[in-house]
């Protein structure tokens, strides 16, 4: 093994280093903004001086309740610049799940917006959540808005706060800041289960980023869209590699695939992370598709079926490439290389990134498998989480032997390719034969008329289980429920074939995931069961 070495900045660092390195460089473009990497230390700077005149204490955590805005980032920075932890909260979280995440994580403030009033008004949100059960440590409640409701902090105010701080204090706090300190709390979108809080230090944030800044050969000359959510690890997490390579994040408010195709032209974006079919899909279906100039992309992240990927890759005429990774591991574990071989970026997710190990092992008795047999993924490396907030059993539950235990199914290949095969317990008993929900979806995005499929398990009485199918349709179709059926009959085995099929225009969604639960819940509403 070559001796080879990183050199691991904390997060407020981070910003400091690109400042340094990219001043005058795009750091962080929306559509109708911008901000050079001096910019946005600035304006980070005047935030984290803002959270010390409020009387927020390094150490002490603060929620962020936005969707992607200049204001999010300020007070991200701001915290990781004075070492308080961000609490990144889920946008889409309801009076239930705040109130879960508040109580849970011990906020000393939270910070929100009324940027997106006309689709979520947060303000409501968060005082109904606080009407019954205000946890003692949440001081403040802060808005930075256009508005200035009762209860609140507003913008002026909290500006005004910052004036009482000198910068030099900011700095003394940053230089004292640790790399193994707690640097965000993150929550797991509760698609099966309530939300999780995942705590993750700048060291392993910074070293996941590294590694895939040399993963992802990413330059200064990059430049990046992202319109994933800041609150979701897939928002967060190329934000650090790209201040790392001094590259351009180009990110929305609001995904809109119009407005993503003029932006995507418009910056010419080197590299494209739509990642879900959620997003892909309605790009490549999208009018305006066809006339976009896309000859300055480079290669493109998605995670769909590899059938899909096969379509994304001939109509964006960019390499494709996949990954696999979660909260628990900072962002990625396993992606594949622009330049890996065609097939391997197809059916894979890669190799691991530097300094991560994977095995796929027999979920019941830890033992690994041979190569191409299916089992729970195994992984460690520096940038798994440090444990689940206030939650002793299930942390040493996941970790137990030393290895993080994903719930993942996946195979490895000889070299070390990893393939995620759906979730260990998204998995159906049809008639005592298991099946994964995910070969399911596969197939069924064969069909032209398909845009998204999403399959559940609901009860029957004579084979326990039997798998229920959801499909969006693509633009301009309308498939019957037996059209989808008899695309099923011959290609796969007939006890996978979906006995239920349900068209939908809008699906139940916590953060970037389908909350499948609520699609399994809705038909067994329907059908009485």
């Amino acid at each position: 093994m070559s001796a080879t070495w990183v050199e691991v900045p904390t997060l407020g660092d981070l910003l400091v280093r690109a400042a340094a390195r990219w001043g005058d460089r795009d750091g962080i473009v929306f559509t109708a903004a911008r901000r050079t990497y001096a910019e946005q230390l600035a304006a980070a700077v005047r935030a984290a001086r803002s959270l010390l005149g409020l009387g927020v204490q390094p150490g002490e955590r603060v929620g962020i309740l936005m969707p992607n805005c200049f204001d999010f980032l300020d007070v991200l920075f701001g915290c990781l610049l004075i070492g308080s932890p961000a609490v990144a909260i889920n946008a889409r979280f309801k009076t239930r799940e705040l109130g879960h995440v508040m109580r849970d994580s011990a906020c000393a403030a939270m910070v929100t917006t009324d940027l997106v009033s006309e689709y979520t008004d947060f303000v409501a949100l968060l005082n109904e959540s606080l009407t019954e059960d205000r946890p003692d440590t949440l001081r403040r409640l802060v808005l930075l808005g256009e508005t200035s409701p009762a209860g609140f902090v507003d913008r002026a105010a909290f500006e005004a706060a910052g004036e009482t701080v000198p910068e030099e204090d900011v700095h003394a706090a940053r230089q004292r800041v640790r790399l193994r300190q707690e640097a965000m709390l993150m929550y797991t979108s509760g698609t099966t289960a309530v939300p999780k809080g995942v705590v993750l230090t700048h060291e392993a944030l910074m070293r996941t980023s590294m590694a895939a800044v040399e993963r992802w050969q990413l330059t200064d000359a990059d430049r990046f869209w992202n319109p994933l959510p800041l609150f979701h690890m897939g928002g967060i997490y190329p934000l650090w590699a790209h201040l790392y390579a001094g590259a351009t994040v180009v990110s929305m408010t609001r995904f809109e695939p119009g407005e993503a195709l003029m932006l995507i032209q418009r910056e010419r974006c080197t590299y494209l992370y739509p990642t879900f079919p959620t997003i892909t899909q309605p790009l490549l279906h999208h009018p305006d598709f066809e006339r976009t100039d896309l000859s300055h992309v480079r290669y493109v992240l998605d995670c769909s079926p590899p059938e899909m990927i096969r379509v994304v890759e001939e109509k964006i005429g960019a390499p494709v490439v996949t990954m696999f990774g979660m909260t628990e591991s900072s962002g990625g574990i396993t992606w594949s290389a622009p330049d890996d071989p065609y097939e391997q970026r197809m059916e894979t997710g890669g190799l691991p990134l530097r300094g991560t190990q994977v095995r796929v092992t027999d979920p019941e008795t830890d033992e690994d498998l041979p190569f191409g047999e299916r089992g729970e993924i195994l992984v460690r490396g520096p940038g798994l989480f440090e444990r689940y907030l206030n939650d002793p059993e299930k942390t040493a539950e996941a970790m137990r032997g030393g290895w993080f235990h994903t719930g993942d199914l996946g195979k490895l290949d000889p070299d070390g390719r990893l393939t995620y095969l759906g979730r260990l317990k998204d998995m159906l008993k049809v008639g005592g034969e298991n099946v994964a929900a995910v070969e399911i979806e596969a197939h069924l995005s064969t069909h032209p008329a398909v845009l998204i499929a999403q399959v559940v398990g609901v009860p029957d009485a004579k084979y326990l289980e039997v798998p229920a199918a959801f499909v969006e349709p693509a633009p301009g179709y309308a498939p019957t429920a037996e059209e989808l059926i008899e695309h099923c009959r011959g290609k796969i085995a007939t006890f996978k074939i979906p006995r239920y099929v349900r068209l939908v225009e809008e699906w139940p969604m916590s953060g970037t995931k389908i909350q499948k639960f609520k699609l399994r819940e809705e038909l067994m509403r329907e059908l009485d069961l």
